[in-house]
C-alpha cells in the first residue's frame, strides 16, 4: 500500500491515524490467529506420528524430512508470535505503528514458512503412504494452488483495484 491508498482509507473511514494502527493491529492478530491455529494442528499432527509404531519403518531420508518438518513448524510458530512478543514488549510506548509494520513483515515470512511446512506434510504422507512420484506430484499441485491462491491472485486483486476497477 502506498501512502496515499492509507490516507484515502483513512478518509473513507473518517478514522484517525492512531484509529488507523489499532485497526491494523487488531486485523494482523486476526490474521495470526488463523495462521497459528493451523500451524498447531499440523505441528500436533507431526509430534503425534513420532509416536506411532509405523513410524519406526521410516528410512533415514524420512526421518530427515520429518525432522525438517518439525523445524518449519516450530520456526513458523516463532515467526508468528513474534509480533506479539514486540508489543508485550513495547507495550503503552507509542510504538503501534512500529509493531503493525513489524507485523506485517513477521506474517508474511509465517506465510511463506507455512506455505513450506503445508507442501512438506502434504509431501512426506504421499511418499509413505504411496511413493516418492505421488509426494513430488502431490507437492508440485499444492505448490503450484499456493502460487496461485496466494501470490497470483491477490497480485492481480491489487493491480486491478489500482488501475480503477472493483
Amino acid at each position: 500500500m502506498t501512502g496515499e491508498d492509507i490516507s484515502d482509507d483513512a478518509v473513507r473511514r473518517n478514522e484517525t491515524p492512531a484509529e488507523r494502527q489499532d485497526r491494523n493491529w487488531i486485523e494482523l492478530l486476526q490474521e495470526l490467529r488463523v495462521l497459528q491455529t493451523g500451524t498447531q494442528i499440523l505441528t500436533g499432527f507431526l509430534l503425534a506420528l513420532a509416536f506411532q509404531p509405523a513410524f519406526a519403518d521410516l528410512s533415514p531420508a524420512q526421518r530427515s524430512f520429518y525432522l525438517v518438518l518439525i523445524v518449519l513448524s516450530a520456526v513458523s510458530a516463532i515467526v508468528a508470535l513474534a509480533p506479539v512478543a514486540l508489543h508485550r514488549i513495547l507495550f503503552r510506548g507509542g510504538a503501534k505503528r512500529t509493531i503493525v509494520t513489524y507485523g506485517h513483515g513477521a506474517l508474511l515470512v509465517a506465510l511463506v514458512i507455512v506455505s513450506l511446512l503445508l507442501v512438506g506434510v502434504v509431501a512426506f504422507v504421499f511418499g509413505v503412504v504411496v511413493d516418492e512420484v505421488a509426494s513430488r506430484t502431490a507437492a508440485a499441485v499444492l505448490g503450484g494452488l499456493i502460487v496461485v491462491l496466494w501470490i497470483a491472485v491477490p497480485i492481480a486483486v491489487r493491480f486491478i483495484r489500482r488501475r480503477g476497477g472493483a
